[in-house]
C-alpha cells in the first residue's frame, strides 16, 4: 500500500463514456465479464474524534493499490489479479478483477497530518482525525 500525503486541491470525478444502449430485441440483461474499472465495497463511518473507511480489498496485495488524500475525498485505486490454471474454463465469473477505483467523499474536515491506515484480511482501514 502506498499512501500519497494530502493534495492541495479539491478531488473532481471524472466521468467516462456512456456504454451504448442494449438492443431492443434483448429480453435478459447482459452481464460484462470485463469492466474497465470495478468498485470496491465501502463502509464510512463517523465517531465524535474521526472519519474512518473501510474498503474491501479480498484478494488484493498491499503493494497493489494506492490511497490518495484531497481534501474533500480519499480516493483507494489498484489492480486485482486473481491467478488461475492456464487452461481453465470458467463456469461462473462472479469475482471481479483488474483496475478498481472507489472515491469516498469525507463528510467532514479532517486533519491531513494525522491519518492512520491498516491493511489486514483484504480489510483496509483509514482512520482520519476530525480538525477541531
Amino acid at each position: 500500500m502506498r499512501y500519497h500525503r494530502r493534495a492541495t486541491y479539491r478531488y473532481a470525478m471524472v466521468m467516462g463514456e456512456r456504454v451504448a444502449a442494449l438492443p431492443a430485441w434483448s429480453r435478459e440483461p447482459l452481464r460484462m465479464l470485463a469492466h474497465g474499472r470495478w468498485e470496491p465495497d465501502v463502509d464510512v463511518y463517523e465517531t465524535d474524534d474521526t472519519v474512518e473507511a473501510v474498503v474491501d480489498l479480498a484478494g488484493v496485495d498491499e503493494d497493489d493499490f494506492e490511497v490518495h488524500l484531497f481534501e474533500d475525498a480519499i480516493v483507494v485505486e489498484g489492480r486485482r489479479h486473481i491467478a488461475t490454471p492456464g487452461a481453465a474454463a470458467y463456469h461462473v465469473a462472479g469475482i471481479r478483477q483488474g483496475l478498481f477505483q472507489v472515491d469516498i467523499p469525507l463528510p467532514a474536515s479532517v486533519d491531513a497530518t494525522r491519518v492512520e491506515a491498516t491493511y489486514e484480511r483484504g480489510l483496509l482501514r483509514i482512520a482520519l482525525a476530525k480538525r477541531a
